[in-house]
């Protein structure tokens, strides 16, 4: 059986990119998973994720929850080095 941290481990995402699909869809983490791993493989996945964690951030300061905003800026900066495509606007 897998765990929920093998199924992290088997993404091509990180554990904070995950969480942010998972807010975002409002799913459990283990389907956010799924997702990520099929989006990060689409040819418009990339940009599908980076509109999420942005989706995400505007959220957070809608809020004022400006821990989730610094966070959240962390994820897509970490997301963007990885993932080179997110660079370009949108």
């Amino acid at each position: 059986m897998l765990t929920r941290n093998d199924c992290i481990a088997l993404c091509d995402l990180t554990e904070e990119e995950i969480k942010a699909i998972a807010r975002h869809e409002h799913v459990p983490l283990i389907l956010a998973a799924e997702m990520g791993q099929y989006l990060i493989h689409q040819p418009d996945g990339v940009t599908r994720i980076r509109r999420i964690i942005l989706d995400d951030i505007k959220e957070a300061e809608a809020k004022h929850r400006t821990e989730d905003v610094r966070r959240l800026k962390a994820v897509l900066y970490h997301f963007a080095r990885n993932h080179p495509a997110t660079r370009a606007p949108s």
